[in-house]
């Protein structure tokens, strides 16, 4: 069983002992820290924004969190079934001190999280995460007096008005997409994306929709995370031909990937690189911004250059990649998992407002989706994974592969991440799970495996150094 506390908030599995898993116990204590923590940031705004996905813990866990804000004096404004956008969107409209969204995003059904999202409907940063671990560490919370507990209220209107203000976007082509009659496959994983996406779809003046998995019972039809090893399914039903364009979103509805017309994988990479390569095309302004974290494609650098723009890399985590964005002023900005972040509407990653650009490129496009796949550069990301020690020294281990590889150029922001003449190795530790994670790019697969293979070696090399050193 595991629990993690990181700026991706309070996650872990269901069951097992308090304390080494998400148990109730540890959900109340974490809720109460974060309520308390928002009452002394702003003692006077008491209105907090809840949402789950549809995962079978998730009304449990909702009771509980609800619950225990309403003790700390709290008005709970519950969504129910939503996606963590919609949520975030909220907190801004309702003008709330925060928000909860209860979902534990990509990870598979065992797992749920509480992601905390500060009065701007942002995740809250690494230090206010620092403060809301101290309080929950010595248990400093004051509940309300019996006369001045908190309300609990719902409301299904926000996902329309969430919908709505996609709609009234500029680069939002509702009419092309009218015009383009398009037939879309949706997988919406069993999840809250069942209810989101067809909604929008059809919004966009999208008839034809076929659903795949899109009854929200939180019984995972496949493994969630959206890579294609794990979309058979809609890729299968894509190669009959009968259909313009897969849509696939995670159970939180914020990493969005798509599928071509022939069945095959538009690459989740690439949803991000498609999207502003679209508004870069139609803003006539150079010098324009873009983020995205250090491990996605080195693609949407070279997309941002073709259009004379400006690319920058953050810290891997949406904060990260947000603050970035702000302090460059980026147009757009993301991370390669299909998460994209569009200032214009919200900064967080939104799957919905993905889908409607994407959307409205196309139907601006008038090719099939694979054409445009293959208007972009090519490149090929090994993702694979190292699990951690208890013991180890990660920095230690680091700082060995910095040192072999020092004559190249490095990246310490987040990790460590090695650039080559046209290739880039990225390790760094999980904010989620207990592993280093190994990222590296090129233009040919062999070569992207083989360069994080000989990372892995380096790594295993320095584990076996450090254990027999002591």
């Amino acid at each position: 069983m595991t629990l993690i506390k990181s700026i991706s908030g309070i996650r872990g599995t269901i069951g097992g002992k308090a304390g080494d898993s998400l148990s109730p116990l540890d959900i109340v204590k974490f809720t109460a820290a974060f309520g308390t923590f928002l009452k002394k940031r702003n003692e006077n705004n008491h209105n907090i924004i809840l949402g789950r996905d549809a995962r079978l813990s998730g009304e449990m866990i909702s009771g509980l969190v609800s619950n225990t804000l309403i003790g700390l004096g709290f008005n709970v404004i519950d969504l129910g079934l939503s996606t963590t956008p919609t949520v975030e969107m909220a907190v801004i409209t309702e003008k709330a001190s925060g928000g909860i969204i209860l979902t534990a995003s990509h990870n598979p059904i065992q797992w749920n999280a509480l992601k905390l999202l500060n009065e701007r409907g942002e995740f809250i940063s690494a230090l206010d995460g620092e403060q809301l671990l101290e309080i929950a560490e010595s248990e400093d919370f004051s509940f309300a007096e019996v006369k001045k507990l908190g309300t609990y209220s719902t409301d299904d209107t926000l996902l329309q008005k969430h919908i709505d203000a996609i709609l009234a976007l500029d680069l939002v082509d509702v009419e092309a997409i009218k015009k383009a009659n398009f037939s879309v496959a949706v997988d919406a994983i069993n999840s809250s994306g069942g209810i989101a996406v067809p909604l929008l779809l059809n919004q966009l003046g999208v008839k034809d929709i076929k659903c795949i998995n899109c009854e929200p019972t939180g019984h995972f039809a496949h493994n969630p995370e959206p890579l294609p090893k794990h979309l058979t399914e809609i890729s299968n039903e894509l190669e009959k031909g009968d259909y313009d364009l897969g849509i696939v979103v995670d159970p939180d509805v914020d990493r969005l990937a798509f599928i071509c017309e022939n069945g095959e994988p538009f690459g989740e990479e690439y949803t991000l690189v498609a999207i502003a390569d679209y508004i870069l095309s139609k803003t006539a302004q150079k010098g324009l911004k873009t983020v995205s974290n250090l491990s996605s494609s080195m693609a949407l650098k070279v997309v941002t250059e073709k259009h004379e723009g400006e690319y920058h890399a953050s810290a891997v985590g949406e904060v990260n990649v947000v603050t970035k964005m702000k302090e460059v002023g980026a147009i757009i900005g993301g991370e390669g998992n299909g998460g994209i972040i569009y200032p214009e509407l919200h900064y967080g990653r939104d799957s919905l407002v993905g889908i409607a650009l994407f959307l409205s490129q196309l139907a601006n496009y008038k090719k099939p989706v694979g054409f445009l796949r293959k208007s972009y550069p090519n490149y090929f990301i090994a993702k694979k994974k190292v699990e951690l020690d208890k013991s180890m020294d990660l920095d230690a281990i680091i700082g060995g592969v910095k040192e072999k590889y020092k004559k190249y150029p490095v990246d310490t922001q987040d990790g460590l991440k090695i650039i080559f003449d046209n290739e880039w190795v990225h390790l760094r530790k999980s904010n989620t799970e207990p592993i280093v994670r190994i990222y590296a790019e090129s233009e040919f697969d062999t070569t992207a495996n083989n360069l994080a293979d000989k990372i892995i070696e380096d790594i295993k090399e320095l584990m076996k150094a450090t254990g027999d050193s002591k």
